[in-house]
């Protein structure tokens, strides 16, 4: 959906981009990599307004970054 503005699902080009970003005590569309919602990486959801199918993508590498090495697996 992020790079082709279709649904995967339905066809719609009818498409919501919602936004990462840190709210209130630890709270909204992250994933927490270190001790505080500052360090955290923001995640971007797209949804199709006709069926609802919703993707999540992390939009910035240097954030796939921190991710990878607090989470890969040895």
């Amino acid at each position: 959906m992020k790079n082709t503005k279709q649904c995967p699902k339905c066809n719609s080009t009818s498409l919501l981009k919602i936004p990462g970003k840190h709210t209130g005590y630890g709270s909204g569309n992250i994933i927490f990599v270190g001790l505080t919602a500052l360090s955290a990486v923001k995640v971007t959801r797209f949804v199709c307004e006709q069926c609802g199918y919703s993707e999540e993508w992390i939009e910035n590498k240097a954030d796939i970054q921190k991710l990878a090495n607090k989470y890969k697996r040895s």
